[in-house]
């Protein structure tokens, strides 16, 4: 099969056309026919930089995979070849990811895609619907009734968390780039706040009566998590992406702090069974209408991986990027 592989860490120079072995099916796993995938910022970092998961790097890189399931292990029974589905299954920890004509997969990571999606789109959820579930849902419990801040609205992240906390019933406020307003109002949010201009004493004022928010999920993070320790209420929580640098905020308004890291199941092998279950959940909310995933206007096949790369990297992406298998 074909594929694009980096034997070293740098620009996307690194990337290269190569001949690789196609995969056979293993006890628990299954091979997918790759159809598409998409540009997530760790895709990016692990390409580039050294990071605690470069040690046993794959040649080939992504995690997010929509394709048709060509094989199956001896023992898989939950799908089938020919099935339509989709997962974040490799790309770090010695597995290989997407960029190539077939993925082995383990089948616990995976789910069928959303019907009503098409492969591209299914291919921009994986991460970010993971992502965004595990902050709003298993770490913060988000319910009904909560007043929640989500710093990010349209990014890939936050665009997916802005519609899961309103189809958990709480009331949505997200912040946004004024370049984006017009996508921002597409999502559903009860308040938008344009993160250039707004005071964050204003907006707690105005949506919080000076209260502050319940719970905060920060999906820009870096020097912007003080904005969120700023917004949120005495003992609320505070979801982050990313780690902070002082925890000082923390402990002063007694804080439930968490940290986000989806790849925890890929890298240290636990709660595989997690990622199907919610990626299951995540296509029926899809199918009914409740989440859609924002794509960005670019069209690229996963051959031209390293213009994608440059193209997330200049900022100028709006919504996910995605790479289809066409040459």
């Amino acid at each position: 099969m074909k594929a694009m592989i980096i034997k070293e860490i740098g620009t996307t120079a690194v990337f290269q056309l190569e001949e690789k072995p196609k995969p056979t099916a293993t006890l628990g796993h299954m091979v997918v026919e790759v159809k598409a995938t998409s540009v997530n910022p760790i895709d990016t970092m692990l390409r580039s930089v050294e990071l605690p998961w470069s040690e046993n790097l794959p040649e080939i890189l992504h995690g997010d995979v929509a394709g048709i399931v060509s094989e199956i292990g001896a023992d898989v029974t939950e799908f089938s070849v020919g099935d339509e589905v989709y997962g974040m299954a490799g790309g770090l920890n010695g597995i290989d990811g997407a960029l190539a004509e077939f993925m082995l997969v383990d089948v616990r990571l995976m789910a069928k895609k959303p019907k009503t999606l098409s492969m591209k789109q299914a291919a921009a959820l994986p991460l970010v619907a993971l992502t965004s579930y595990e902050a709003l849902v298993q770490k913060m419990n988000v319910k009904e009734g909560d007043n929640v801040l989500i710093h990010g609205a349209t990014g890939g992240v936050g665009h997916i968390a802005v519609q899961l906390a309103k189809v958990l019933g709480a009331t949505v406020t997200a912040t946004y780039s004024p370049a984006n307003c017009a996508l921002a109002q597409t999502l559903g949010a009860d308040h938008l706040v344009d993160y250039t201009t707004a005071e964050v004493d204003d907006y707690v004022a105005t949506y919080t009566d000076s209260v502050g928010f319940d719970k905060v999920f920060d999906t820009v993070a870096g020097d912007n998590i003080q904005k969120s320790f700023q917004a949120v209420r005495f003992n609320g929580h505070v979801a982050t992406i990313l780690p902070i640098a002082d925890p000082l905020q923390v402990a002063l308004k007694a804080l439930s702090f968490h940290a986000v890291l989806v790849l925890i199941p890929l890298f240290h092998g636990v709660n595989h069974e997690s990622h199907g279950r919610i990626l299951k959940m995540i296509a029926e909310l899809v199918d009914s209408g409740k989440i859609t995933p924002i794509i960005d206007d670019s069209n690229y096949s996963i051959w031209e991986v390293a213009r994608a790369h440059d193209h997330l990297e200049s900022g100028k992406a709006v919504g996910k990027i995605t790479l289809t298998i066409e040459w």
